[in-house]
């Protein structure tokens, strides 16, 4: 087959496609290459749309890789091996395409951005023949795997981030993020979630990051969870939480009543919570609107669908991205209501184990902390001390296996409350951090105002000296 016969076959399957610039770029690495070393990150076969190309291209990489060194003697005799019909009149029109070196960096950028079109337009194609299958009756399944394939299409482009890192750039990031904190700024290392306690052990959370927070019912988890997300969000950093056990209603009633709390003077509480719930004075209809009032400009988003899977919770979480670019936290409530993928046959533990390991992935993806609350087994209440350990993460060891930050909330007045009034000890929380994989592990204490879901900080902060196990 001829240049032109390849160019017009080509032309037909309408999709981008430059064989000039094709030649031109395996021309100018046959002739000149050690120029390898300038594209070999940025350039895969797959750019490549002319099969004959393409496989020139690879045996140019294999010999690359292999060797270290290329020739047009070893790019022909392998041409020869595989039986490819006159190389050497390939490799001529190839070798005679070369204009000037100058042209390698443009021909490149031209071939990058075509498989980007191409990679888009297969995307569509795909989702087009789904949504036309007769057979199809998941639409949500089909809406969630399109959101996939496009995110997958437009993320890529072909090329490589620069993963070498001298030492210079380095140690020139850490000296910004010193003057950072020098200068008061948050999130001069990791996400400040306004708990000086928690920012303290963890010097905020990492983006990337998939933090465990796990407790046994009650604990106040989600009531932990929320004021952490509320407390982001009143910087103006867009918050997506994902709420598989509660509806929005009830979420946004719990953020209502956790900020009425800061209107509590000394003993007398402005709004309590039953009378939030029931009937309000006038006095306190006001105040209560001016809550309300202050938190409607927060950019929290709230997705309260039951019977999620991982995939669907990915699919939302990448749209939100693209919409939201500035996102700067996921949430998720609770990971043992995340919905299994169907017709598997492995046991729950490795299913589990899975879905922990796309949530982290999840995360590095989108470039933000996702907290993962969790729940705890029953093997806590068995014990003298229940003070949770790692062995008590629910369903599987993975969890512990993948997770970046593991935080158990413990209280002890939820086991003894008799001993906690004689001890003066109602309310007081431990924060566990049992796991840190870029940080000290330890314990702080908060205080819980459980008629408010609210956490504020222990202001006399005592050691505890319960060893972790």
């Amino acid at each position: 087959m001829s240049s032109s016969d390849v160019q017009r076959s080509l032309e037909t399957l309408d999709l981008p496609v430059d064989v000039t610039a094709e030649r031109q770029v395996l021309g100018i690495l046959i002739k000149h290459p050690s120029l390898v070393d300038q594209v070999v990150d940025r350039l895969r076969p797959a750019h490549f749309m002319d099969l004959g190309h393409r496989r020139i291209y690879e045996i140019i990489l294999d010999l690359y890789h292999g060797q270290g060194r290329i020739s047009y003697t070893q790019v022909y005799n392998r041409l020869v091996a595989e039986g490819v019909a006159s190389p050497a009149d390939l490799l001529i029109a190839l070798t005679e395409s070369f204009v000037s070196l100058s042209e390698l960096e443009p021909c490149v950028e031209i071939l990058i951005r075509q498989e980007g079109l191409r990679r888009i337009i297969k995307a569509c194609d795909t989702i087009k023949a789904m949504a036309l299958d007769p057979k199809l009756e998941d639409l949500t399944g089909l809406q969630a795997r399109a959101q996939e394939l496009i995110f997958a299409a437009t993320q890529s482009n072909g090329g490589a981030e620069n993963e070498i890192k001298n030492l210079l750039e380095v140690l020139s990031q850490c000296y910004l993020n010193l003057l950072k904190r020098r200068e008061g700024l948050e999130d001069a290392y990791g996400l400040s979630v306004r708990f000086p306690s928690i920012d303290g052990m963890t010097t905020g959370f990492k983006k990337g990051d998939l933090i465990i927070l796990a407790a046994r019912p009650s604990m106040g988890k989600t009531a932990l969870l929320l004021n952490m997300v509320t407390n982001v969000a009143k910087r103006g950093i867009p918050v997506l939480v994902f709420s598989l056990e509660m509806d929005a209603e009830q979420l946004g009633d719990r953020i209502v009543l956790s900020e009425l709390f800061t209107y509590k003077e000394g003993d007398r509480q402005a709004v309590t919570s039953y009378e939030y719930q029931t009937k309000l004075s006038d006095e306190q209809f006001q105040l209560t609107q001016k809550v309300f009032n202050d938190l409607y400009h927060l950019p929290i988003s709230i997705v309260d669908k039951r019977g999620l899977t991982v995939a669907e919770i990915r699919a939302k979480a990448r749209r939100f991205k693209a919409e939201n670019p500035a996102l700067g936290l996921i949430a998720i409530d609770y990971l043992q209501l995340i919905k299994p993928p169907g017709n598997t046959n492995r046991s729950w533990a490795l299913i589990v184990g899975e879905m922990v390991r796309e949530l982290r992935d999840l995360a590095g993806e989108l470039d933000v902390p996702l907290i993962l609350c969790s729940q705890l087994n029953r093997g806590v209440e068995s014990r003298e001390n229940k003070r949770p350990m790692m062995s008590d993460l629910r369903d599987s060891g993975n969890i512990e296996e993948f997770a970046d930050v593991v935080m158990f909330l413990y209280r002890d007045d939820y086991y003894y409350p008799e001993l906690a009034r004689e001890k003066g000890t109602e309310g007081l929380a431990e924060v566990i951090f049992a796991k840190q994989r870029k940080g000290a592990t330890g314990v702080v204490q908060l205080r819980f105002i459980k008629e408010y879901t609210r956490f504020i900080e222990e202001t006399k902060r005592q050691e505890v000296n319960h060893a972790l196990r």
